[in-house]
Parts: C-alpha cells; structure tokens; sequence
C-alpha cells in the first residue's frame, strides 16, 4: 500500500480526493507512530538541557568549594559556553542549525549527519545559560529525526511526504512546550506561511502527532516526576474589564515594543555578522557579554543571575506573581540586562527566540503597570503580545501566547492584546529596511 499522497502536479490535485485516499491514511498512521519516540526524544532533550542548568549553575560551584553560586560564576561559563557552540558552528555540519537573529523562519529538517550539531550547539547554550529558548532545536530536532526515521522506512519516500512527515515530527517535539498542542501548531502554521487546503494536507498529520506528543510528554513527565517543561502561570491576578485608559495603554505598549524589539534585533544581526567572521573567538566573547549582563543585575539589585540567564520560561511565573516585590528601578534594571543578554545570544548561540521575547515583554509591561491606568495583568499580557510580535512577526501566534498563558483573565485581556499586537507589529514593519535597502532575503538561511 503507498504511502505517498498523489504524483499528479499540485495544481490538478482535488485535495479532497487526496484527503481520502488510503496513502493519505497510512500517512496519518505513520504520522501517529512517529509523534510517539520523537516526543520522547524531544522530553529527554529538555530533561538534559535542565540537567545540566542545574549541574552548571548549582553542583559545580559547590563541588568546588563554595558556599553557593559566586556573583561572577556566570562571566567564565558563558565564556566556555560560547566557545564550544563557536567551535561546533565551525567544525560540524549543519552549523549548529537555525541562527535565531533570523527570527522564527521556515527551513528543511536538518539531515542526520547535521542533527549532532543541532544538538551539541543547543546543549552548551541552553544548558550553560544563554538567553534563547529550546523550541527552535526541538523543531529542528523533530523534523529530522521524523524525516531519517520515514526514509529508514521507506527509503524511496518522495520529497512531499517526506516533507511531511518532518512537519508532523515538528509538530511532536515541541507539543507540550508552550502549554497547549494548539500554541505550537499555530507556532509552526505561521511560521511556515502555508494556506488553504495545502496548509490542511499538513496540518492534520502534524495535528496527530502533536497530539499524540502531548499525551507522551504529559506520561513521561508523571512516571519519571520531572514534570512536562511545558510553559505555565499558576497565579494570575485577575484582571479588571478593559475601559479607554486601558485602550491608551494597548497603544504606547504595542510602539513601544515595536521600538525595542526592532533595536534587539537589527543590533543582534550586525552583531552575528560580524561574529561569523570569527566564529569561534567572537561567541566566546559574546558569551562574556551575557555573563557580564547577569553579573551587573546581581550586583546592582541583590537578585539570582537567573533572572537575566537563560530563556526565562521558568521565570515568567515568578515574575507575576512576586511583582510586588519589584521596585521599578528593579524591573528596569532587569529589562535593560536582560536584553542586553538576549541581543548577544541571538548572534552568536543557538536557541529559539520566542520565551526571552515573552520575558522582556512581560518585564516591561510590570514595569508600565506602576504607572496609573493600567492594572498588572493587563501590563503583562500586553507587554508579552507585543514584543513577540515585535521579535517573532507572526501576530496570531503572539495574540495566543499572550492569552492562553492567563487562563481564564486571558479572554478579559484580549482586547487589549490584539489592539497592542496589532500596533506592534505594523510599526515594526514600517520600521524594517525596504528589500532594496535590505539586499537579498536573509530569513530562509537555516
């Protein structure tokens, strides 16, 4: 029985019929089985990537002789970190995968001889505290392991299904990361820019795996206690009913951001420029940027190095729920380190950009809610739409991540985040180099 789902050109096949062939069937099965060892993998990943978080930051000092983490300890880890993704960048295949200053941008499964790169260059920047989230390895990681496990198969798979079956296995590796199957395929829908019923051909094996991944992430995380790494707020104030300050406030939030954003990233792509020239030594030193920014934020507020490392997914509930202990001189502080830290990951580690984005929003937005008129969940929400949009440039998935997250207070705030995603994202838009000034498309590099 083939598995393949037509071989007529795409514009004389009837999706329909394609929908129900019995190749289109055994698709969707092999999508189903594949979400099950990719989900695992991808759960392994991130129980590593913590292991070593904490390993690194916590059992080393100790095993060391000190008596808890030394303010500095980030500054020659973040050295070290830097020049092992600089040398796996040089020497490996593959780069070490996406470049996340390129922001969320579709590409190939990366081949089975480039999946140790991935993989080695994720490990040394999210496990030694580099300011970028997992998802983009995961997707990465998924995809190709979905494509090498279907051609191992079938190894005469053709390049459509193949191509599938490498969404689907994206689909399953990042199912539970951002707190609800549905977040990552509106993630991976928009970011791949597909539509009509092409966009469905895919979307319903990518929807089965993720499924299916879900239900394994929630199955491995109960057996082994480690929990589902998957995004949450467990307290969330509740929100008062958007009146016309609130509207005010969607405004200055969604220019702000859009400003922010746009500044983060134009300064993190003349930086990975000019570090791809000197790969290896430039990240060591990009490393050194990031563990200074954490130390100036320790020094200067009292606070744990960890509010300014890593992605900052695990921060964010904290940080909602402890707001009142938040001076604004404190918030500032933290945004300022914070982004200083992100701009430097993004040119030089290798991560994803979406839970930092989702950070220094949601810190900027605690900040503005001191100011009269606009209330903590509000500010929060707000600020986490916009600079998503601002850094990500998909505005639906932005509106989600910022409403999802809240639960119930997120249909209270919508509203506001759509008007504040909105204004965020045609600002950027209007703030980005036309193509001509541009030069030739950089966002489909891998």
């Amino acid at each position: 029985m083939s598995t393949e789902p037509a071989a007529a050109p795409a514009a004389a096949v009837n999706p329909f019929a394609l929908i129900r062939t019995r190749g289109y069937a055994a698709l969707l099965v092999m999508a189903a089985a594949l979400g099950v060892p990719v989900s695992a993998v991808a759960f392994g990943f991130l129980a590593l990537v913590h292991a070593l978080q904490s390993l690194t930051y916590h059992d080393l000092p100790r095993a060391l002789g000190f008596a808890g983490t030394p303010s500095w300890w980030p500054v020659p880890l973040l050295a070290v970190a830097g020049l092992l993704v600089g040398l796996t960048v040089r020497h490996l295949p593959g780069k070490g995968g996406h470049r996340p200053a390129d922001g969320m941008v579709s590409a190939r499964a990366p081949s089975a001889v480039e999946l140790p790169g991935v993989v080695l260059a994720a490990l040394a920047s999210l496990g030694l505290g580099a300011v970028l989230g997992p998802e983009a390895p995961l997707i990465a990681l998924g995809g190709g392991l979905a494509v090498f496990a279907a051609r191992l198969v079938r190894p005469g798979i053709k390049p459509g299904t193949s191509a599938v079956m490498g969404a689907a296995g994206s689909f399953a590796a990042i199912s539970a990361l951002l707190g609800s199957p549905l977040l990552g395929a509106f993630l991976l829908m928009e970011t791949s820019g597909l539509a009509g019923m092409t966009l469905g051909m895919v979307l319903l094996p990518g929807l089965l795996a993720s499924g299916v991944g879900a239900l394994i992430f929630t199955g491995l995380g109960s057996w082994t206690g480690l929990g589902t790494y998957s995004l949450a707020l467990h307290h969330v104030p509740r929100a008062t009913v958007p009146d016309l300050a609130h509207f005010g406030w969607a405004l200055v939030v969604g220019l702000a951001a859009a400003f922010v954003g746009t500044g983060i990233q134009r300064f993190a792509l003349s930086l990975q420029a000019r570090v791809e020239r000197r790969t290896v030594p430039a990240t060591a030193a990009m490393g050194l940027v990031v563990g200074v920014a954490a130390l100036v934020y320790t020094e200067s507020t009292g606070r744990d190095a960890s509010g300014v490392l890593y992605s900052g997914q695990n921060a964010l509930d904290p940080l909602l729920s402890r707001s009142a202990g938040y001076s604004v001189a404190t918030l500032l502080v933290l945004l300022a380190c914070k982004a200083v830290a992100y701009c430097a990951s993004l040119s030089a580690f290798r991560g994803g950009p979406v839970f930092p984005a989702m950070f220094v929003g949601a810190a900027g937005g605690i900040a503005l809610s001191h100011l009269p008129g606009l209330n903590l969940t509000s500010g929060f929400a707000m600020g986490i739409g916009a600079m998503c949009v601002a850094m990500l440039k998909l505005p639906m998935t932005s509106v989600l991540l910022a409403t999802l997250l809240l639960g119930s207070e997120g249909l209270t705030v919508m509203p506001l985040v759509i008007v504040s995603v909105v204004v965020a994202y045609v600002v950027t838009l209007r703030l980005a180099p036309s193509p001509a000034a541009n030069g030739p498309d950089r966002g489909g590099r891998a």
